[in-house]
């Protein structure tokens, strides 16, 4: 086994978990979502290099590009706090991207929400929503 296979065999049990989390987090957004009424459309949609929108859903006539940020209790940072202006201008491009591959924008235009997913060492997850964050 060379280096390079080494190092990604360690890094995979942290890898491993912490997409766990993520995917967890993304399957309480989506239900979130759905239960406020929207249309999940897509899910961990890549585009290519640029990135990856977690969720892409509509809501009445708008396209909703969702970003969803999960976190431990303990973690240093809450996941609200998540979005950076470099990470509301990514997610600005790969929904321009969506829009090429998918026939536009639609009539209520676009806008970009947070999901953020709190998980507590007991109790149930603390899922907040919120709209237009950029």
């Amino acid at each position: 086994m060379d280096a390079r296979q080494n190092t990604q065999v360690r890094g995979d049990g942290g890898g491993q978990a912490q997409g766990a989390l993520g995917r967890y987090g993304e399957t309480l957004a989506a239900r979130r979502l759905t239960q406020a009424g929207m249309t999940v459309l897509a899910r961990n949609w890549r585009s290519g290099r640029a990135g990856e929108i977690d969720i892409v859903a509509r809501d009445g006539d708008a396209l909703v590009v969702c970003e969803v940020k999960t976190r431990r209790a303990d973690s240093f940072q809450h996941p609200m706090a998540a979005i950076s202006p470099a990470k509301a201008s990514r997610l600005r491009g790969l929904a321009e991207r969506w829009l090429q591959e998918h026939g536009g924008a639609p009539p209520g235009g676009v806008r970009i929400d947070l999901v953020g997913v709190l998980l507590p060492r007991r109790g149930a997850p603390v899922v907040e929503h919120v709209r237009g964050v950029a």
